[in-house]
């Protein structure tokens, strides 16, 4: 497993999808998804170049980015999964985004737990388009009663949405998905003009050309970049 190739084949994609959408280069960044590999993946990846990264769970980013500085590398860390309040502060350690923030006593604690710390932290929020599994805001008014709240916080810092497509091979409900962010990071943006909520966090490996091409500025790509799950 080449990481660094498989780096420089999924930025040739991402370039080409943008171009295909009639983007500007470089308008979609890529954070790079390294849970269940291990720190020494990472370093692989940040020697080829690549500074963002994803993660799911606290307990295991945690550790893992601290190796990475701790060998001398620095890395942007991103929390992509689901989020207990009770791993709010030890996330806040080692993250400097919180993708996933799909209810509002969450950002409640990210608020304290960023103040006590002294350290404004980027959130999106994750609003549910996709399977019954995932994790989400179920409606725009339960998101935007969120949003009307975190406006007010001193320390969440809001930069937009994240959602999951349904995992299919059909095209049709995954644009679908992507489509409905869109729709409502648009109305959030109208609803909410003081606050920045550009980035579309969306696109995983198995989809994230058509993410591109429906107006992510973000994708999320593990597996092609570092291989199957270990």
């Amino acid at each position: 497993m080449n990481i660094a190739e498989n780096l420089a084949r999924v930025r040739e994609a991402i370039r080409r999808a943008e171009e295909r959408a009639g983007r500007e280069a470089g308008a979609v960044r890529l954070a790079a998804v390294s849970k269940f590999h291990p720190a020494e993946a990472v370093i692989e990846a940040v020697r080829a170049g690549q500074t963002l990264f994803g993660e799911n769970r606290v307990q295991e980013a945690a550790p893992k980015f601290a190796e990475v500085a701790a060998q001398g590398f620095s890395a942007e860390l991103h929390l992509i999964g689901s989020l207990q309040r009770n791993k709010v502060k030890t996330a806040l350690s080692a993250a400097c985004c919180i993708q996933s923030v799909d209810r509002l006593p969450l950002a409640e604690e990210i608020e304290k737990q960023a103040r006590a710390l002294g350290k404004p932290v980027e959130v999106l929020f994750e609003y549910h388009t996709g399977e019954a599994s995932k994790s989400g805001f179920l409606s725009e008014a339960a998101l935007f009663e969120c949003l009307e709240r975190v406006s007010a916080m001193q320390f969440v810092v809001p930069k937009g949405f994240m959602t999951m497509a349904p995992f299919t091979g059909d095209a049709a409900p995954i644009r679908a998905s992507f489509r409905a962010l869109r729709r409502v990071a648009e109305a959030a943006q109208k609803r909410f003009p003081s606050l920045s909520l550009a980035e579309l966090s969306m696109g995983m490996s198995n989809d994230y050309e058509i993410a591109i091409e429906e107006g992510a500025t973000l994708v999320r790509i593990g597996t092609a970049i570092f291989g199957a799950r270990s």
